[in-house]
């Protein structure tokens, strides 16, 4: 190792360089995601804070509670808002609760486009308060992630953009990338498709079951799986 490289190592920067080998280091905290194989993929161990993460869904508000709920939850605890930016549809709050996220520290944006999506996003990064950031930008330039992850970059709040899976055909600035799919009945499929380390190509098979469906079949011990899932017919989960 040259002594230029030895010297960069040692000072401050060293947190965000590694071999590319290696899966890098977590520049700022992170939140466990509640799956420790996921865990084991991403850089530092959970979910970023203080940074742009991009996650690719086949369709809006289908997975993203499911996959999010744990470290949002973990997020809130300390305080602060969970900054909603175009959601698609009404979050369900009994579910969200379930996943330990205080309805009330909740704050839902409307906007119309794109462009006013991105404009809220940036103005509470630039404002503080906010623990997590989710907003939904279907369309959206390389040039406005990439100030996006400025703003993130700022604080150390969860944010989190949610995007088709198309995208993932386009450049993107987020140092991280993830595919969520569904699969098995109350399963979901995940892929790191860009992080700060080697490659990983391989798609992860994580159990979501929602919790009030764990709590059920617990309390029903010796009955079939599908006598637990008829005592929750009519019940909606996020």
């Amino acid at each position: 190792m040259s002594a230029a490289v030895s010297s960069l190592l040692s000072s401050g920067l060293a947190a965000s360089v590694w071999r590319g080998s290696d899966l890098g280091h977590a520049g700022a905290p992170v939140l466990r995601s509640g799956w420790a194989r996921l865990d084991a993929e991403l850089p530092g161990g959970g979910w970023p804070c203080g940074a742009l993460t991009e996650l690719l869904v086949p369709r809006a508000a289908l997975l993203e509670w499911r996959l999010l709920g744990t470290a949002l939850g973990a997020a809130l605890r300390p305080g602060g808002l969970l900054v909603l930016v175009g959601p698609p549809a009404v979050p369900y709050l009994p579910g969200l609760q379930d996943q330990g996220i205080d309805p009330g520290q909740l704050v839902w944006v409307r906007s119309r486009d794109a462009g006013q999506s991105l404009w809220a996003a940036e103005q509470v990064l630039r404002a503080g308060g906010a623990a997590a950031v989710l907003a939904w930008l279907p369309n959206c330039r390389a040039e406005a992630l990439r100030r996006l992850h400025a703003h993130a970059q700022d604080g150390r709040a969860l944010v989190f953009a949610l995007r088709p899976e198309q995208a993932r055909a386009e450049a993107s600035p987020a140092p991280l990338r993830v595919r969520a799919r569904p699969g098995e009945p109350w399963e979901l499929r995940v892929q790191v498709i860009k992080r700060r380390g080697p490659a990983h190509e391989q798609e992860l098979r994580l159990a979501s079951r929602p919790p009030v469906l764990a709590q059920a079949m617990v309390e029903t011990p010796g009955q079939e799986h599908e006598h637990a899932v008829d005592r929750l017919a009519g019940l909606r989960l996020a």
